[in-house]
């Protein structure tokens, strides 16, 4: 089974009086348990792509599946219901909710899904990521990369079958991005999630197994 099958993937806007394919006819699998980057220059369709594989857009043509469902044939509810019960989210910007502490942050997709033993499952988590002891802090009383790995053990707490990951590097310096990267890849086999990494690094990207470049839409294999 594949955790993505793409096969001519399209997603049209209209700009002014004309169509634009910002994703245009763009087939890839990706395998259970992968790590999968998708490079290419600003305005590629990086980010395009990667509100589709969210659900967040419905392809204009072509077909998508995620994790085996057709996503264009899911009501917006049940695409909201499925990320949250089987996607995980890291930005490059952190995401966090800066009245929560660390520790709140990490149970907040726990308590939304209604899973038992939230508390225990978000300490555990801070362990794996090395913030055991700024359980408490809120995010302003955090660096950059702590923040990060908040925001990586945020989105493993759900357990995720799929993680996507948009530049989760981007705005870190060049050892903490390294540190971030080792963590996350880590943290992805040990949990046997797929994983789906946006990246303009190439060093972080060719640490991926399979992968995708992207140019006006359209993508050759990496």
């Amino acid at each position: 089974m594949h955790a993505i099958i793409a096969k001519d993937l399209t997603r049209i806007v209209r700009d002014a009086d004309r169509a634009l394919a910002i994703v245009d006819q763009l087939s890839f699998s990706v395998p259970i348990a992968c790590s999968f980057c998708v490079t290419g220059p600003s305005g590629s369709g990086k980010s395009s792509l990667l509100s589709l594989l969210a659900g967040l857009d419905l392809p204009s043509a072509g077909r998508l599946e995620i994790l085996g469902k057709d996503i264009a044939t899911l009501s917006e509810e049940e695409r909201t219901r499925f990320r949250g019960q089987h996607l995980g989210f890291v930005f490059q910007n952190h995401q966090l909710l800066h009245q929560l502490t660390a520790l709140e942050n990490i149970m907040l997709p726990l308590e939304i899904q209604g899973r038992p033993h939230a508390r225990a499952q978000a300490i555990e988590l801070l362990g794996e990521v090395g913030l055991s002891e700024r359980a408490h802090h809120y995010p302003s009383t955090l660096s950059g990369g702590e923040q990060q790995r908040v925001g990586l053990a945020r989105a493993f707490a759900i357990r995720p079958q799929l993680l996507l990951a948009d530049e989760p590097t981007g705005s870190l310096d060049a050892q903490t991005g390294e540190r971030i990267a080792n963590l996350m890849f880590d943290l992805n086999k040990s949990h046997g999630t797929t994983l789906v990494l946006v990246t303009h690094d190439e060093a972080l990207a060719a640490r991926c197994d399979q992968g995708i470049r992207l140019s006006a839409g359209r993508g050759t294999p990496r």
